[in-house]
């Protein structure tokens, strides 16, 4: 009250907790404007003018870009629940944490003020952090520079004290003196007469009596624009700045550097470019990088002796080999890390923090991940990859099957069930065919003897059938058609067995001495539609999480079979999986990279294989963190290994060069040998069932035979077979011809069946 008796304008100046409320109450009854540096606040009050910018939006857009759904926000004082009043005090905490050196690269640290390079973090650089933070001072503004000269110089002219950077709190106070200024020039420009007199307000008035010229300054005040220190400077009709700008820090390897900004209208806009990490480029061999990986055969591997060895040299491995080239191109110096959780990287669907390889990167405990690290999207939107060093699909192993030897009767797997069913009807067919045609011909029919006029057929039913199986086997036969329907019969019928053993012959060399393998999976498909056999993923892998994203309906029947299977199907090693599957007798398959399983496939004990083609394409990268110095040259560095052909030899060198199971097209052959038993035995058992048949139908027709003649010799059974017997085994003529009185002539004399099938039986003679 004092100082407003003595004829305040307006007033410029600090306050705070204990304050503010008080100066809010008297400029508000008074009509005095308050133009203050200090933290903003939310008030209706239109005669506060606030200089600071709000940074809740602003901190807001940056979690937003981190995609953060759980963080922790530190403050001091109860002033804090607005927006960190003493923003400060919150950076000593901070730095408290820093001078313990713990757990610096497992968080990330957003320092809610708005003079980043104000502050000293040498600490933090030393210990890895992740540091963002807002500046509000642009120092390579012409203006500002200027400005700076100035203060440099007044302050080493009239203080004692050494010479300090202006600080933006020092710059929204310049400002905020320059805002005054401009509204008063603008009032006498207008001929707004400010002065004291008349209606100059009562501050001990009870009601205090308000200032009548005070609206006309607070208007004046909230419609000054011009570029200050801190920015475009601006007000709403609330007395908040609008329209500002915010640079959005980062505090790299180098120190900090622009990364972004973020305005009212644009939100936050990154801005990292290339040319930036191009610069930060010449520092790389000035300190050691830590190089992420995850023991996985034949990446990386530790060697036989690693107790005795010390550093890199305790690892082998392609990717061992990898690191040390890129290295050498880059030109840095490195150190391998095994990976603590030896995960690849996921984020954790409740936490959402990321874990593995990935999760090292982003928290700033590595600095590069040389491994067979898998390139998704969900990765390089918190990543950075290189162009991929190797490319591979998601494929499928199983146990690698007993080979099948060829069965008893494999002599008729040259030729489909079908076609043998469809052989046997066209030899019933034509063998029909053939004796219809043979009745119905006339030049088939001819004269039994000279002398008697019957006439004789030979193409009776059974002969028919003869004929037709002497042709099938390529034996022929003693009799053939005549007419030349019957012969047009029997050349189709030899052209048909031409082209059908043909055929067959060709086909049997293979059937027979080639070893195959039969797999019971021959692609997703089939172990989808099917739940005898079980199959599952690397647990916290890109291989999961492609299934768990994909939109595909054979995969998404794959994920939901998988998710709910118990026990789980998921695995926490790739060894593991190779594990289960050699043990599980061909009940579990593994989904995994097609680079690892050829791998597996030519380690012992050579029992596992690659079944189908690959789910999908992909590549393996070399991961940064974003907005890394060592991006670009790591990536220069992989597209140079390609085109040299170095990346293919590394290869060959651990996958097939150092196998154990042959040539990687070795396992994929089937394997030809010589003709054993087990090949052919079933043509063993048919030449013996037909022996033991044709002697069975001998014995028949004897015993038949037999009780005919004892019939008609009216003698017992057992003296004909005998009298039989003794005149078969004991009698003879030349050529094994029987001189046997007792048998009829015709039965002597019967031609190959035709007549007893077709005419009957001559009682000429009897």
């Amino acid at each position: 009250c004092s100082q407003f008796s003595k004829g305040v304008y307006a007033i410029i100046g600090l306050y705070d907790r204990k304050t503010m409320n008080m100066l809010m109450s008297f400029c508000g009854a008074l009509h005095v404007c308050f133009v203050t540096p200090s933290f903003p606040i939310d008030t209706n009050n239109q005669f506060v003018i606030q200089l600071r910018p709000e940074l809740q939006d602003a901190l807001i857009g940056l979690v937003e870009h981190y995609k953060w759904t759980k963080f922790v926000y530190m403050y001091s004082s109860d002033s804090g629940r607005g927006l960190c009043f003493n923003a400060l005090m919150c950076v000593a905490f901070v730095f408290q944490i820093a001078a313990q050196k713990k757990n610096l690269k497992n968080y990330h640290y957003i320092v809610a003020n708005l003079g980043f390079l104000d502050l000293n973090l040498t600490e933090f650089r030393k210990g890895g952090a992740n540091v963002t933070g807002f500046q509000l001072m642009n120092y390579t503004n012409p203006t500002v520079s200027r400005t700076i000269q100035h203060w440099l110089e007044f302050d080493s002219k009239d203080l004692k004290s050494p010479k300090r950077r202006l600080k933006y709190t020092g710059a929204l106070t310049y400002d905020g003196v320059t805002v005054m200024a401009t509204a008063f020039q603008n009032l006498r420009k207008q001929h707004i007469d400010i002065s004291r007199r008349g209606n100059a307000g009562e501050c001990l008035a009870n009601p205090p009596a308000p200032w009548g010229q005070g609206i006309d300054i607070q208007r004046a005040l909230q419609q000054v624009q011009f570029e200050g220190l801190t920015g475009h400077i601006q007000f709403n009709e609330k007395g908040h700045r609008t329209n500002f700008t915010i640079s959005v820090m980062e505090f790299g390897p180098n120190g900090p550097k622009k990364v972004g900004y973020w305005s009212q209208h644009e939100k936050y806009v990154n801005t990292a470019t290339y040319s930036n990490m191009l610069n930060e480029t010449f520092g790389l061999q000035n300190r050691t990088y830590i190089v992420t990986t995850i023991l996985e055969s034949p990446y990386v591997m530790l060697k036989k002796n690693h107790e005795q060895l010390m550093g890199n040299d305790k690892y082998e491995g392609y990717c061992v080999e990898l690191a040390a080239e890129i290295a050498k191109h880059v030109g840095y110096s490195y150190r391998l890390e095994i990976v603590g959780d030896r995960k690849y990287g996921a984020r954790d669907s409740e936490t959402m923090m990321w874990n593995g390889m990935v999760g090292e990167l982003v928290y700033g405990k590595a600095d590069v991940a040389v491994a067979p690290l898998t390139i998704t999207l969900v990765r390089e939107e918190v990543i950075d990859f290189s162009k991929p060093f190797m490319s591979l699909g998601i494929s499928i192993m199983i146990k690698k099957p007993t080979k099948s030897k060829p069965g008893v009767f494999s002599f008729l797997d040259p030729l489909a069930y079908e076609i043998w069913m469809c052989i046997v009807f066209a030899y019933i067919g034509v063998s029909v065919v053939l004796f219809l045609v043979s009745r119905f011909s006339p030049y088939e029919w001819h004269e039994k003897q000279e002398k008697q006029p019957e006439h004789n057929n030979e193409f009776g039913i059974f002969n028919s059938l003869w004929f037709s199986l002497g042709a099938f086997m390529q034996q022929g036969c003693d009799i053939s058609p005549r007419s030349l329907s019957g012969r047009i019969v029997g050349g189709v019928w030899w052209f048909f067995t031409l082209i059908i053993i043909s055929s067959y012959t060709a086909n049997l060399a293979a059937f027979l001495t080639v070893e195959r393998m039969v797999s019971p999976i021959e692609s997703a498909e089939d172990l989808a539609k099917q739940t005898e056999i079980a199959y599952g993923t690397l647990d916290g892998g890109s291989t999961k999480e492609f299934f768990r994203r994909s939109k595909i309906a054979v995969f998404e029947k794959m994920w939901s079979y998988m998710k709910s299977a118990e026990p789980s199907v998921f695995l926490k090693t790739t060894d593991e999986g190779v594990v289960r599957v050699r043990k599980s007798k061909g009940k579990y398959a593994y989904l995994l990279e097609s680079t690892m399983n050829e791998y597996i496939e030519q380690r012992k004990p050579c029992d596992t294989m690659k079944v189908g083609g690959n789910l999908d394409s992909k590549g393996y990268g070399i991961a940064t963190p974003k907005g890394s110095a060592l991006r670009i040259p790591v990536n220069l560095a992989v597209l140079k290994l390609n085109e040299q052909a170095v990346l293919d030899k590394l290869k060959n060198k651990w996958w097939y060069d150092k196998g154990e199971c042959g040539s990687k097209d070795s396992a994929r052959k089937d394997k030809t040998s010589a003709l054993s038993l087990s090949n052919v035995a079933g043509v063993f058992y048919i030449l013996i069932g037909g022996l033991g048949l044709a002697m069975l139908v001998a014995l028949v027709e004897f015993c038949y035979k037999s009780r005919i003649e004892s019939r008609r010799m009216k003698q017992i059974i057992d003296a004909a077979m005998l009298s039989s017997t003794l005149t078969r085994m004991g009698s003879g003529g030349e050529n094994g011809r029987v001189m046997a009185h007792d048998f009829p002539k015709a039965a002597q004399t019967l031609p190959c069946m035709g007549q007893a099938a077709a005419m009957g039986l001559s009682t000429t003679g009897m």
